[in-house]
């Protein structure tokens, strides 16, 4: 079986666009062409894309997504290459994600003090803390404007 471009912008939730954009970009070498010359996606051609579309999202450069699609379509041999690459980008992902802990456990934090009895109390002594550190050092005040 067979899909139209159209019918694979809705499996991998991309735009037609975007899809012709990776065909143009060489990340697609291994998608055929009908008799009339429209791109013609098969299943395995999809689970390609998936990768594809995970490296993507991952923030995996185009550039790399295309040494990845190079190895793949080397076939067996390419292996090795692959799993190289792919460690480097999950080193890169787990170092992003434990990034993105931290900030969310300071948006808990904030949310902390902000759902407590005591948020305007706290947020008042926060405000009164940067104000005598902005006198301190001689610095407009840039809070009296907000109060």
């Amino acid at each position: 079986m067979t899909y139209t471009i159209k019918e694979v912008a809705g499996m991998v939730d991309l735009s037609i666009y975007t899809l012709r954009f990776y065909d143009k970009a060489g990340l697609l070498p291994f998608v055929a062409r009908d008799a009339s010359g429209y791109r013609a996606f098969t299943d395995a051609d999809v689970a390609i894309l998936k990768t594809i579309c995970c490296l993507k999202r991952t923030g995996m450069k185009l550039e790399d997504i295309r040494l990845y699609i190079a190895d793949v379509m080397a076939g067996p041999d390419s292996i090795a290459d692959r799993q190289r690459l792919l460690a480097a980008h999950r080193q890169e992902v787990l170092a992003e994600q434990e990034r993105i802990m931290q900030n969310l456990a300071e948006i808990d934090r904030k949310l902390a003090i902000y759902d407590s009895p005591m948020a305007k109390t706290v947020v008042a002594a926060e405000l009164q803390i940067a104000q005598q550190q902005k006198a301190a050092n001689h610095l407009p005040d840039p809070f009296v404007a907000a109060q």
